[in-house]
């Protein structure tokens, strides 16, 4: 066979391997849809954004008899496109812009986009990005909608700080979170125009540390009236963002009931745990552990919101990802080699932006200074690499163990430090009597050892 001919050959092969796909560059305003050659006469179509183009796109693409769909884009703005071909359908793939960069010598054009796109899946040389199902989709929405208005109560909490200090008003000094019990107590008062310390003490908790003459000197300021309008308006901001968040949580608590229960025999009843000053009043605990049936939080570093946030993200079909290293892979928690002459140049791991990676590393990063298996391996890692590399190494670990336990449904069963550290000593010092037999040499064990 000639060059000629084996290359047609090739590019035969390399066209039927997904024949019946198209390939979407998606915009804010106008979408390009290209289809094969030989199932239009024009192959490469815009369509506005507006609903009722999305439904003539859908139908002119069942026209075209197409099965599979690639798109790319950046923000938001593939989301009703998606759906709207999810619903149809079509089997629909969101593409990472990275993977597919352009090519020097190809125009960069919306249609020569689309016409690129739609190659690349054909051939096969593209796959789409992660997407959990449509009742995952709905949690994670909701879940990141509620981290999002944590975080702007949060920056009104600072505020409140900051006026609270411009007063002079050391109260942060001697409670930890103002607003807590004691905190919002004082503040409310304060605001309703009480001023003196001893009356402000009496609001204390029964669970402040600090002494009531401390909490009392930290009271004595200087209340300035602009000061004061500061610290209402960030109050009652922080209050309503409050409001917002616990009508959040029972939505959430309502979908939860909504989503596919897991079949098992026996059902426990799991009680909330240690609450956090962010933490819902809805059992998240018991939610999770109905549609998954393991109790993850059992893992340690993994607390309720932690859980939630990683579910949200992931779901609880783990057949997405064959392996346990290919799940930590996904999360950019393993290291990257890339070899060349034989010779690893580069083993960093790859950077990510992933909201479970997080909680993983979060997660890590709680477990720092406990006595647990996890603990003393972070602390290992520490001492040899650093911290940075000992949070990616224990988050790694972590994310597999929440792997098996929720591919297999294993309960975790935690190890302790003791059983780590043995099994730690027992590999020391089987490499070192495989050096030592290397060198000719025998280890022998001390006395004070046994």
């Amino acid at each position: 066979m000639s060059k000629k001919n084996q290359h047609k050959s090739m590019k035969a092969i390399f066209d039927l391997i997904s024949p019946d796909c198209a390939g979407i560059d998606i915009g804010s305003k106008v979408h390009y849809v290209c289809v094969p050659q030989n199932r239009s006469s024009e192959p490469i179509q815009k369509f506005e954004c507006f609903t009722e183009d999305l439904a003539k796109m859908v139908k002119w693409l069942r026209e075209c008899k197409i099965k599979s769909i690639a798109m790319e884009s950046t923000g938001v703005y593939w989301i009703p496109v998606y759906q709207a071909l999810e619903v149809a359908g079509f089997e629909v793939h969101l593409v990472n812009a990275k993977h597919i960069k352009n090519v020097p010598g190809r125009k960069k054009t919306d249609v020569e986009d689309a016409r690129w796109i739609q190659k690349l899946l054909s051939c096969g040389l593209i796959t789409g990005s992660f997407r959990p199902d449509d009742q995952i989709c709905i949690l994670r929405s909701f879940v990141r909608q509620r981290k999002r208005l944590t975080e702007c109560a949060s920056s009104h909490v600072l505020r409140m700080q900051k006026a609270l200090t411009e007063m002079n008003i050391q109260l942060h000094n001697v409670i930890s979170d103002i607003t807590g019990a004691t905190g919002t107590a004082i503040i409310k008062a304060i605001l309703a125009g009480e001023r003196n310390p001893i009356e402000l003490v009496k609001l204390c908790d029964v669970r402040i540390k600090s002494g009531k003459d401390i909490v009392a000197k930290s009271l004595c300021g200087d209340y300035r009236k602009e000061h004061l309008y500061v610290l209402k308006q960030e109050f009652e901001l922080f209050e309503v963002y409050q409001q917002k968040i616990a009508e959040l949580d029972k939505e959430i608590d309502d979908h939860y009931r909504e989503i596919d229960k897991k079949d098992y025999e026996t059902k426990k009843d799991l009680e909330p745990k240690k609450k956090l000053s962010n933490s819902p009043k809805i059992n998240i605990r018991q939610n999770l552990y109905e549609i998954i049936g393991v109790d993850l939080t059992k893992i340690p570093g993994l607390n309720e919101l932690t859980m939630q946030t990683i579910i949200s993200e992931v779901g609880v079909n783990m057949s997405k990802w064959e392996t346990e290293q290919h799940f930590s892979s996904w999360l950019g928690l393993s290291p990257m080699n890339k070899i060349t002459g034989e010779k690893v140049f580069r083993s960093r791991t790859n950077k990510v932006k992933n909201r479970a990676s997080e909680a993983f590393r979060m997660a890590a990063l709680s477990v720092s200074k406990t006595q647990t298996a996890f603990g003393a391996f972070f602390r290992r890692i520490k001492a040899r690499a650093g911290a940075p590399k000992a949070i990616t190494a224990t988050a790694r670990k972590i994310a597999c163990v929440f792997y098996r336990l929720l591919k297999f449904g294993e309960d975790y069963v935690d190890q302790g430090i003791e059983s780590y550290e043995k099994k730690y000593n027992e590999s020391l010092v089987r490499t070192l009597d495989k050096l030592a037999k290397q060198l000719g040499c025998t280890i022998v064990q001390s006395q004070e050892a046994c």
